[in-house]
């Protein structure tokens, strides 16, 4: 299978570095029941995500009727909810951008874009054409999310101080200022922690704020409905709890959820050796593995397999020993803060 994105749910082969081909590794009707697609199951990854956001909504409503000791961890849970369903948010236009969401491209290319990619300030079609890199020069100099993982190993110190960054809201601010920035069309758009600089000349003042209205009118819509929706029910002040989690544990499990996928793996063009696939119980999902999505090296094997179906393309690769048994996230944290202190 290559790392284009499919128009079509058949896979060919993989790159001739991993000197594997997916044929190998399945057969022809394993392949097409394996990148079968679902307009209903899209339906449902997006629908459940916004039920469960409103549900966390609910939770941090009740708990200002509460007394403190009840009202502050039910707080705490709800924002943690609300940040793990912006992550689910995120993989669902991931998965759009492959194709692998919808059956229908429309709903992948339109819907997504407008339910899954602008609420959390985001670009579908800008994230395709940066995520396709990715795919094809994964762990390379070239790779786009390169900077994601770069750091890695580290220290358990210098870990730790990157956490307590995000929990703290500074990588969340920093986002935004870059959002700002790139929206304006001063830095290059990605969604990685490299900065590219755009040249200036040429491109006047009244330019920069034509191009930032454009980009970010989107973003400002869906997010005026959903302050709308929560003003409508009474509950004005949510809309900052929307805004805190996306600063604060959205940041910690964006950072966690890059970690495992592929830092400290392999410098090679084999797929199967340069990205990881992660175990993840219940707390996983619920916050840095929505939607399977730490299914990762069948992801990259077969990138047009829609995330319903990634268990059991893990179960079959696991039967065939093609991958090795995945580690849980706290193993990743061991594994990439293994770099002794200076």
């Amino acid at each position: 299978m290559t790392a284009a994105i499919p128009d079509s749910a058949t896979p060919v082969e993989m790159p001739a570095e991993t000197r594997r081909k997916v044929t190998d590794l399945f057969t022809r009707d394993e392949i097409k029941m394996l990148t079968a697609r679902s307009d209903l199951m899209g339906f449902w990854a997006v629908g459940s995500t916004w039920a469960v956001i409103a549900a966390a909504f609910a939770l941090l409503a009740w708990a200002t009727t509460q007394p403190l000791a009840i009202a502050v961890p039910a707080f705490v849970v709800g924002l943690c909810v609300i940040a793990g369903r912006q992550l689910c948010l995120a993989i669902l236009m991931h998965d759009a951008s492959h194709g692998t969401l919808f059956k229908t491209k429309w709903l992948n290319d339109v819907l997504a874009d407008w339910t899954c990619a602008r609420p959390i300030w985001n670009d579908l079609q800008k994230y395709k054409v940066h995520h396709f890199v990715h795919h094809t020069k994964t762990g390379s100099a070239e790779d786009t999310d390169i900077s994601l993982v770069a750091p890695f190993p580290c220290s358990r110190t210098s870990l730790a101080r990157k956490l307590l960054r995000d929990l703290v809201g500074i990588t969340g601010f920093k986002f935004f200022i870059g959002r700002f920035l790139m929206d304006a069309g001063y830095v290059k758009w990605t969604v990685a922690n490299d900065v590219v600089w755009l040249p200036k000349e040429g491109v006047s003042a009244t330019d920069r704020v034509a191009m930032f209205v454009r980009n970010v009118t989107p973003t400002l819509i869906v997010n005026g409905v959903l302050f709308a929706a929560l003003w409508t029910v009474g509950y004005p002040w949510l809309f900052a709890a929307w805004v805190v989690a996306y600063m604060t544990p959205f940041a910690l499990f964006v950072r966690i959820r890059s970690m495992a996928e592929h830092a400290c793996t392999e410098k090679t063009a084999d797929m199967f050796r340069n990205t990881r696939s992660t175990r993840a119980g219940w707390l996983a999902r619920a916050t840095v593995a929505p939607i399977h999505v730490n299914y990762h090296i069948e992801h990259h094997v077969m990138a047009s397999v829609p995330y319903f179906r990634l268990p059991q393309m893990h179960r079959l690769l696991r039967e065939r020993n093609a991958v090795p048994e995945a580690p849980g996230y706290l193993d990743v944290l061991r594994i990439v803060s293994s770099r002794p202190a200076s």
